[in-house]
């Protein structure tokens, strides 16, 4: 199983790939980035985005929906921002955060790649 650094690695070998982060929900913090740039502050992201979850959460909660949430795609003018939440038994609580750049990315294959990454991250 791969650790989280090579899973950040191989999450940054995405086409169009910007930025990756390991965020713990709980306290909005990165546990590991990737990439990133001066002007785009992964660290800012995922503390961010860990609000955009728990919003969620609790509207799910409010509505009565039991099920799990897969990914969360954010779709700007020049970007995507996909959010999934680790469900296996040592990831419960965090969360996988890319960045794209969306002309240079395939949505659904940035979508599958990152479900593969997720299965093989052992925390």
């Amino acid at each position: 199983m791969p650790d989280m650094d090579v899973a950040l690695k191989d999450a940054m070998q995405i086409d169009g790939a910007i930025g990756v982060a390991l965020v713990d929900r709980s306290s909005g913090m990165a546990l590991g980035v990737a990439g990133g740039s001066r002007d785009f502050d992964l660290q800012v992201a995922a503390a961010a985005n860990t609000e955009v979850i728990r919003a969620k959460l609790r509207t799910m909660e409010m509505l009565s929906l039991h099920e799990n949430i897969e990914d969360m795609l954010v779709t700007l003018d020049t970007q995507y921002h996909l959010i999934r939440p680790l469900t296996g038994r040592s990831g419960q609580g965090l969360f996988l955060y890319l960045a794209l750049h969306k002309d240079r990315a395939n949505l659904a294959l940035a979508r599958h790649q990152l479900k593969r990454i997720e299965g093989t991250l052992d925390i």
